[in-house]
């Protein structure tokens, strides 16, 4: 109930004036487990000891995440983990800087990307791996298997998991998307994928990962059904936003 309770109040204070039919902060539905550290990349982004949303390495203290998975508290970030209730203090860093998208839209979900810069780098190894970013003018076609993984909720409206599922996903066509979601649909910016399994509420900020690159940040599903075919699960287009990925990297030793 505490979980169900954190999540509603994060999506309140993330989207005041989401009036759309999305429903962001989105677990996997229809999955498998995934083999334990076989996604080392993946990352836990949580607060009060709670899970809130994914995210994954692109350096050993760098994450990608979405926007709209901060608020006005802290994160802290859970690496190498599979089962949530057995991470490590070792585990657990802190987010050193927030740079969300400078464009970031709350109500329209548009430039849906924040990297968090961490308080110290990870040591990599065979638990803790960094995946590899889609190069600049590289997008992914439609009707391409992609997958999907997180700790989020396994049915609509259910809670967020302990272990770390997974599911394949297939990139659908942009037109098709645009028809399905409208004017909530932005082709330069954004994916839509679906599947049999798919994500749903805490999947937020997790990859989308077709081959071994991640190409899209899981943003927003419908609000009635996780992994609706009437409106694909949609992700944030890193190919997109390479030039500002690469610019805050340079920079972050700034911030």
């Amino acid at each position: 109930m505490n979980i169900i309770i954190i999540s509603l109040l994060l999506l309140a204070s993330l989207l005041p004036h989401l009036t759309f039919t999305a429903h962001v902060n989105v677990g996997i539905v229809n999955g498998r487990e995934a083999k334990p550290h076989s996604r080392p990349y993946m990352v836990s982004l949580q607060t009060n000891g709670q899970h809130i949303c994914g995210g994954f390495l692109i350096s050993d203290e760098l994450v990608l995440t979405a926007a709209h998975c901060y608020g006005s508290y802290e994160i802290l970030v859970v690496v190498g983990a599979h089962d949530l209730r057995y991470s490590q203090s070792s585990d657990v860093i802190r987010v050193k800087s927030y740079i969300p998208h400078p464009d970031y839209i709350p109500s329209t979900l548009q430039n849906d990307i924040m990297l968090l810069r961490l308080e110290k780098k990870v040591k990599l190894n065979n638990k803790v791996r960094l995946i590899s970013l889609p190069k600049k003018g590289e997008d992914v076609a439609a009707g391409t298997l992609c997958s999907v993984a997180g700790w989020g909720a396994l049915w609509t409206n259910g809670p967020v998991n302990d272990r770390l599922m997974e599911a394949f996903t297939t990139t659908q066509n942009q037109a098709c998307c645009q028809r399905r979601w409208g004017s909530h649909f932005f082709p330069s910016q954004m994916i839509c994928a679906y599947g049999s399994g798919g994500s749903c509420h805490g999947d937020s900020g997790g990859p989308l990962v077709c081959g071994n690159t991640a190409v899209g940040i899981t943003s927003f599903v419908s609000r009635g059904h996780c992994n609706s075919p009437e409106r694909p699960n949609v992700y944030t287009k890193i190919s997109a936003y390479l030039q500002w990925v690469n610019k805050m990297e340079k920079l972050s030793d700034f911030m």
